[in-house]
């Protein structure tokens, strides 16, 4: 995979397609229930840009003819798309409406749902309307709340 992200017979379009249909669905398969640390965030965007790199090759600087790698900055700019990360927490979110939506008789075991959404009036947990988060934990329901810094909603036992 290495050699044919890196070949210059193969224009940019087609490796950023290859990426997308081939590389992008194996690293994200099944990320809708992750719980990411910023480690492991951190490791995602790592390997991500430099994928990327191996994508857009080297830039040639103007003044000093010299070849240099491409900042983060400009690999963004490059590849237009969210980057991992944000695709992930996305997809997490969809996950969460999915789960939100089934009924009792489809196998949703627990009332984490009902549980979050009785106690989104949390008293005085909150400084201009953002909840305070704790300690950080690796349930994917509560990243799900804490890794968006979600506003909070005064339903007060209301629909969300």
């Amino acid at each position: 995979m290495q050699r044919l992200l890196s070949s210059r017979l193969l224009s940019k379009n087609v490796k950023i397609n290859i990426y997308r249909s081939i590389i992008l669905p194996v690293v994200l398969y099944g990320c809708d229930t992750w719980s990411l640390t910023l480690q492991e965030e951190r490791k995602l965007r790592v390997s991500e840009n430099m994928v990327l790199r191996r994508i857009f090759g080297h830039r040639k600087e103007e003044v000093t003819g010299e070849w240099r790698r491409l900042h983060n900055e400009e690999l963004n700019d490059l590849y237009s798309s969210p980057n991992i990360v944000r695709v992930i927490k996305s997809r997490r979110m969809r996950w969460v409406g999915h789960v939100a939506r089934m009924s009792e008789e489809r196998g949703r075991t627990g009332s984490w749902w009902r549980k979050r959404r009785e106690s989104d009036c949390w008293g005085d947990l909150s400084v201009d309307g953002w909840i305070i988060l704790g300690r950080i934990s690796r349930r994917w329901d509560v990243g799900i709340w804490t890794g968006l810094c979600w506003p909070r909603i005064e339903t007060c036992g209301g629909r969300l």
